[in-house]
């Protein structure tokens, strides 16, 4: 069994951390970015560093942050435009309630976003069942 985590990870579990890329976290450095071993896109949390994250928060007795990083590790998989669509989404009087349900439907079978999912469906019961002013 491996010991538990402990928060900064980056400094208490280093060898646990890899880049998007799955670089190391120790390799990650400006002269492996400047050869180019490294990018942009390495730069990123990682869905494995959230869960980490979550699971410390967990442990603390912190249940919603620890949702909340689970949440968020499950849309490190989803395209920024779409994170965007969600954001518009979730705004009060942006969607009606089956908009919500579709748009948590398509996280559910396209990115195994289930919690994320979940949460959609519940701003879905508080949104409307159509727009007033539609755009």
């Amino acid at each position: 069994m491996s010991e538990p985590l402990s928060y900064p990870l980056s400094e208490n579990h280093p060898d646990r951390l890899r880049t998007p890329s799955g670089l190391r976290y120790q390799d990650l450095t400006l002269e492996a970015l400047l050869e180019g071993r490294a990018g942009m896109e390495d730069l990123r949390v990682t869905a494995e560093a959230l869960r980490m994250q979550a699971e410390i928060a967990r442990a603390a007795g912190r249940r919603q942050l620890a949702e909340n990083l689970e949440r968020a590790a499950e849309l490190t998989q989803v395209p920024e435009e779409e994170i965007l669509e969600i954001y518009e989404a979730l705004r009060p009087g942006r969607a009606t309630r089956d908009q919500l349900e579709q748009l948590a439907a398509r996280l559910e079978r396209d990115y195994s976003a289930l919690q994320t999912a979940a949460l959609i469906r519940e701003a879905a019961e508080a949104a409307p069942a159509s727009r007033a002013n539609p755009d």
